[in-house]
């Protein structure tokens, strides 16, 4: 692969660090703020609400400007961003400081996958989007526990100061070595949002969001679990997110495989795995051998439902690949703000952690609803 798309895969990596990384240091910033861990819940779910605001509000303007300039200044935008998480202070600043630097995520993954493509010669573009988000499966791997260890030994703020600079450092690279691309003008803006109302494409948006944000009921508040409900001491916490992530390399490949050889039914087992761990999850949560296995194999069910999911959105994505890819990136997160936030509201009435699973896999379970009645409908059409 070119350099340049290595620098792009930095660049998610920085991002979805950002995303995931305070999932391990809720209890320490709620603390910091003196707020519930519910209410600093809402840090997830805006900062998802963010990245779906920012696809129909900067991709379709930004697509027509030069493509290089574009991600630079995205990736300025978010070092701006962390920099302001890392010294707000107080709750609703932070608030607002995450939803600002989540504008940019949807559009830089999507122009990125797009300017990878660019970058390599024909035959070579599956491999050049893998290469780009591999930058995400290392960001969950490493890059969130790592961390929540520096967070918790040196306090969360600093976790945001390292990755404003990482992102600092992106954004220079991105001006040194990534070459000028060629940016095409969007002819029919109009065109390219009808591509997005057809009803497959419609079906497949909301499969994504349902399907997948049922587990951030859950991951939202992986942390307090381990520690309030397992028993867990809060140093194991970055030790059991890298299980977590290796649980997603793992699931990836296995959800990519299945998408390969029925892309229907890969959807619908990967969300029948995805409900079955969480159920789990449930039941286990007081146990700790029991909740750190079942914490991996969340991972690994978590994982191998987006390439799946992914490859039915881009499947119906027609001539509008970047406002589908940007979309679906909104989809995703759409769900993980639905289900942050469904998670808090269902603590703040009163439920208990070891019940918040069992929501998340009632959203789930309306995804998989909406697959088993999508694809008796394509059945029939056939």
């Amino acid at each position: 692969m070119p350099f340049a798309v290595l620098i792009l895969a930095l660049g998610i990596f920085v991002i979805n660090t950002s995303e995931f990384v305070i999932m391990g240091l809720l209890p320490e910033v709620a603390t910091d703020f003196g707020v519930s861990i519910p209410t600093a819940g809402y840090l997830i779910s805006g900062y998802a609400f963010g990245v779906v605001l920012g696809a129909p509000l900067l991709t379709p303007f930004l697509i027509q400007f030069q493509r290089k300039r574009v991600l630079i200044a995205l990736m300025g935008l978010f070092t701006l961003g962390n920099l302001a998480c890392a010294i707000a202070p107080t709750y609703e600043l932070m608030l607002t400081a995450r939803i600002v630097t989540a504008l940019a995520q949807a559009t830089f993954f999507g122009l990125g996958a797009v300017v990878a493509t660019q970058l390599v010669e024909p035959g070579k573009a599956a491999r050049a989007i893998a290469a780009v988000f591999l930058g995400s499966t290392i960001a969950n791997m490493f890059g969130s526990p790592a961390g929540t260890a520096v967070g918790q030994a040196l306090g969360w703020r600093s976790t945001f100061v390292i990755l404003s600079g990482l992102a600092a450092v992106t954004a220079v690279a991105l001006i040194m070595w990534l070459p000028r691309v060629e940016s095409s003008k969007v002819s029919n803006l109009r065109a390219e949002f009808a591509v997005l109302l057809r009803p497959e494409m419609i079906r497949a948006l909301m499969m994504t969001t349902l399907g997948f944000g049922g587990t951030f009921t859950t991951f939202t508040f992986i942390a307090p679990m381990l520690t309030d409900v397992t028993g867990l001491p809060s140093s194991w916490v970055p030790s059991i997110l890298l299980l977590f992530g290796f649980g997603m390399f793992l699931g990836n490949p296995l959800g990519g495989r299945l998408a390969d050889w029925n892309l229907g039914r890969a959807i619908q087992l990967s969300l029948m795995f995805l409900i079955s761990v969480l159920i789990v999850i449930s039941f286990v949560m007081p146990y700790p051998i029991a909740m750190i296995v079942a914490v991996f194999f969340f991972g690994m069910a978590l994982f191998s439902t987006i390439p799946a999911l992914q490859v039915q959105v881009m499947s119906h994505a027609g001539d509008a690949p970047v406002m589908a890819s940007a979309f679906n990136i909104a989809a995703f997160n759409l769900g993980n703000g639905l289900g942050a936030w469904l998670g808090s509201q269902a603590l703040h009435s009163g439920v208990t952690y070891t019940q918040v699973p069992l929501i998340g896999a009632a959203m789930c379970g309306a995804g998989l609803l909406l697959a088993v009645v999508s694809r008796q409908r394509q059945s029939v059409r056939t």
